[in-house]
């Protein structure tokens, strides 16, 4: 666990722009003054941010705002933890990338292309199931 105010580089990765908040810990001064009011201040912050991240794992398979609800508590560990700044930070970077790409008109072509292709087949398996089957569903319905 990270103990001191602000421990560590600006940055690890070494291109941090000069908006970027410094790594460390992000608890009030009077709470860093005393090392075991911080150390226990770090245990709490943990916890609450291991639950928020245990009910976003629980929501992936189940109706809800998995990833969502797993960043969020990634973002409450980052108020504390100097790894989990880092790994939201490189998150950030990737959307961002992600973005850039799904924005460039060469990309954006080839996924249109794709999907037409994806349709094709999609249409050309159905017409093939109603020339053998007709409309003729698999299952009964209601009979």
């Amino acid at each position: 666990m990270n103990t001191e105010s602000n421990g560590g580089p600006e940055s690890a990765e070494g291109d941090a722009g000069p908006a970027e908040q410094p790594l460390g810990s992000r608890a009030p001064h009077f709470i860093k003054r005393s090392r075991p009011l911080h150390l226990s201040w770090q245990v709490g912050v943990f916890l609450v941010g291991l639950a928020v991240v245990a009910g976003g794992v629980i929501m992936l398979p189940l109706p809800g705002p998995g990833w969502v609800v797993i960043f969020a508590g990634m973002a409450i560990w980052a108020t504390e933890f100097v790894w989990a700044q880092l790994v939201l930070r490189w998150a950030k970077r990737k959307v961002t990338e992600a973005a850039q790409k799904a924005l460039d008109p060469k990309v954006r072509r080839r996924n249109i292309i794709l999907i037409g292709i994806g349709l094709a087949i999609v249409v050309a398996l159905l017409a093939v199931y109603v020339w053998k089957f007709g409309f003729a569903m698999p299952w009964s319905v209601g009979e």
